[in-house]
């Protein structure tokens, strides 16, 4: 059952040309649709620029969207405004990139997991007898905080210390304890351990997956480390230059890689036995000129002339294997 459906999705930004004023346009997200079933964590992967923190920014409504369609639970949440806007972001919760720069250096740590919770003080999220939360007692709350740093692995202690006083593991589980403290059903978790040693990418990691059976959650996980996508994720969705090219269950990409782009993502990461090895020609095309037919035949060794004029549909090959690439028609 799908929780998050996106249908033809378009974000657009306008930047001004630094030597003629001319304003130019950046596709971000270009006419992409996905779906997101309820219980899982999907992988978007792709490379640095190619739209996923630009996606997930749309899904949470952090950016104006150009046009097209996210549902949740059946609800475009496009038009929501007020109250509802609320009940939404309570329920979508996003965790940052950088834990350097996601906390405010001014708060101490008990304050900043408080923030949430005065924010959406009319949500009744913890009250069994629909209470509203700040009818709930200052012990109370300190009680509901102390918690969930205890959930990601933090003691209580932390509530009266500073950002700067942890690691930057430490950091992130404070922002992974952020996102949950309002309890929500879906997490967007961007690019979380990119910024973390291999060893702590580990240990947040085996969090998330705790965190996600214990409490249910449904996670989109967005990330350039295919490797860590490997032991994550239940399906990956590759994303090149605002559109998904190719989706499928995690066994299946590492497995059986259909387009050129996702072997390209497989063969960066290091192993001793390189199968179908891809090396790609070319750099990556600008946002603000799209190659015309497949976005990638600038950078395909495999590319002939029906796809430099006309764009693949992403369509099934099989099971729910989909691909957008005209190399599967043979």
């Amino acid at each position: 059952m799908s929780v998050l459906e996106i249908k033809n999705l378009n974000v657009e930004y306008g930047i001004k040309d630094s030597v003629f004023g001319k304003e130019k346009i950046i596709k971000a997200v270009n006419d992409l649709s996905l779906e997101v079933n309820k219980g899982e964590i999907i992988a978007v992967a792709g490379e640095s620029g190619c739209g996923k923190s630009t996606l997930a920014n749309a899904i949470t409504c952090l950016t104006p969207v150009k046009n097209g369609e996210i549902l949740f639970h059946g609800v475009d949440v496009l038009g929501l405004r007020g109250r509802k806007l609320k009940i939404y972001r309570q329920a979508m919760q996003m965790i940052f990139q950088n834990p350097y720069s996601s906390l405010n250096p001014k708060m101490k740590i008990g304050d900043i997991l408080k923030e949430p919770l005065k924010i959406h003080d009319d949500l009744c999220i913890y009250s069994e007898d629909y209470r509203a939360l700040h009818e709930f007692s200052k012990d109370e709350i300190n009680e509901i905080v102390s918690q969930v740093l205890e959930t990601v692995g933090l003691d209580k202690s932390a509530m009266n210390m500073y950002p700067h006083e942890f690691s930057g593991g430490q950091r992130q589980r404070i922002a992974i304890a952020r996102a949950l403290i309002l309890k929500p059903e879906f997490i967007i978790a961007d690019e979380p351990v990119s910024a973390l040693d291999v060893s702590i990418q580990a240990q947040i990691i085996n969090l998330l997956l705790q965190l996600k059976n214990n409490f249910n959650l449904t996670i989109m996980f967005i990330s350039h480390d295919m490797n860590v996508i490997r032991h994550i994720a239940d399906r990956v969705a590759i994303m090149y230059l605002g559109k998904i090219v190719e989706i499928a269950n995690t066994e299946q990409i590492f497995k059986y890689p259909q387009h050129p782009y996702t072997r390209m993502l497989l063969n960066a990461v290091p192993s001793f036995d390189k199968k179908n090895e891809f090396v790609p020609t070319g750099d990556l095309p600008s946002p603000m000129e799209l190659p015309s037919g497949c976005a990638f035949h600038t950078r395909c060794q495999y590319c002939f002339e029906k796809c430099k004029t006309t764009e693949p549909d992403l369509r099934i090959l099989y099971e729910d294997h989909k691909a957008a690439c005209f190399l599967t028609d043979k």
